[in-house]
């Protein structure tokens, strides 16, 4: 961090400011050894707490019955859970076997095409300039586009779903105006909620091959799906597949940017690319925490932690910790085994993490393919959201000619 953590700190604080986003590492080393199970009670009496080594937070995301991911861990201002995330087993079980096979290794293999003409066409639109911004460029067009083409749901939609993303996830307001950003996220998702309404009933009226199609005349082991529960696949979708991989994007090409020694792999191996992708999604892990609820009182690491508690586990923090991980400071692209928890663990683990590593090792592929020499602009100071460590800009500049 650019400065030291002040004895005393608050973990929440230190865990959810912008400085831990831009330069995470040495606060997750503070948590990890000052207060690896931060407990904090507010004046209100309602409790919080931050789990940030491996060993405690790999417990956590395995027992959801103490450590749930229901809607009550949190809320976007949603009517309806975000399923599968916010449904619990047993009953997430069944949503994940309706599911999982949408999101195979299989048919995310049957992408390949289409997915590398779209990031060809995105790099068309810049490579002769010898400039960008990766962020707004490519970052955020790629898997946004492919999200919509998945889904089956007009491009012409994408800046409106943006938009929806941005004032979900990080909407523009003041940190400390809790009551404008809830205002926000429960306005938002009211129009998510109508404007997939309008898909749903569409798709049930005119099917096609997408995947939203596919969803709509699918269902659960006896039953079709209802309509709260398409709404809330749907919710989900559009936020993971809009953001996430937009975000590790921007993690990964700012670290090969500073290192170009490391970029090398790439460029004079495009072979190594699912590694690079492995062991940067380990060491710049872009989802920093998943939140969680206590269901039942429990004590971790010594600490009592009561029932209702707020819990922030720290995947950021658990890759990089030495019990788990050899020299976790080191990047290392041959690191076997890597076990990051970038997508979590347990039975809530990312319904898309083979859909993102695909689109992951597809665009480090074909951009250090036509541009293997760039560098980030003079000057540039980068800074990146809390919670999920999307970029703010990343301008880049390579030779051309």
């Amino acid at each position: 961090m650019t400065s030291p953590i002040p004895p005393g700190a608050d973990p929440m604080v230190v865990a959810m400011s912008s400085t831990t986003a831009t330069d995470p590492h040495d606060a997750y080393r503070w948590l990890r050894n000052e207060c690896p199970v931060g407990l904090t009670v507010g004046g209100s009496g309602d409790a919080t707490v931050i789990i940030s080594r491996h060993e405690d937070v790999i417990w956590a995301l395995r027992h959801p019955e103490v450590f749930s991911s229901s809607a009550e861990a949190m809320s976007i201002g949603q009517d309806h859970p975000l399923i599968p995330l916010q449904v619990d087993p047993p009953e997430h079980a069944r949503y994940r076997r309706a599911l999982d096979p949408e999101f195979s290794p299989r048919r995310v293999a049957m992408l390949d095409g289409e997915a590398r003409a779209l990031v060809n066409r995105i790099i068309d639109d810049f490579a002769s300039r010898g400039a960008c911004d990766f962020h707004e460029d490519f970052a955020t067009p790629l898997p946004s586009t492919l999200f919509l083409a998945i889904m089956g749901l007009p491009q012409s939609d994408l800046p409106t779903l943006l938009r929806w993303r941005d004032d979900t996830i990080r909407p523009d307001v003041d940190p400390s105006d809790f009551e404008e950003a809830t205002r926000i996220r429960r306005e938002t998702s009211q129009s998510i909620t109508a404007y997939f309404s309008e898909a749903i009933a569409a798709r049930r009226a005119d099917p096609d091959d997408r995947l939203l199609s596919r969803i709509v005349h699918g269902g659960l082991d006896d039953r079709p799906f209802t309509e709260a529960e398409l709404l809330g696949m749907c919710h989900l979708l559009l936020l993971g597949g809009l953001d996430t991989v937009t975000a590790t994007l921007d993690c990964m090409i700012v670290h090969l940017a500073r290192h170009p020694d490391r970029r090398r792999t790439l460029v004079d191996d495009p072979s190594a690319a699912a590694a690079v992708v492995e062991e940067l999604l380990r060491y710049e892990t872009p989802v920093q925490l998943v939140p969680r609820v206590v269901a039942q009182d429990v004590t971790l690491s010594g600490v009592d932690i009561p029932a209702g508690t707020l819990a922030m586990v720290m995947v950021g923090a658990a890759d990089t910790d030495e019990t788990a991980f050899p020299d976790p400071d080191v990047v290392d692209f041959a690191r076997s085994p890597n076990r990051h928890l970038a997508f979590g663990g347990g039975p809530h683990r990312c319904l898309g993490s083979h859909l993102a590593r695909f689109e992951l090792t597809v665009a480090l592929e074909e951009f250090h393919r036509r541009i293997p020499d760039y560098h980030l602009a003079d000057g540039a100071e980068i800074r990146y959201s809390p919670g999920i460590r999307q970029a703010d800009h990343v301008p880049l500049r390579w030779p051309v000619g």
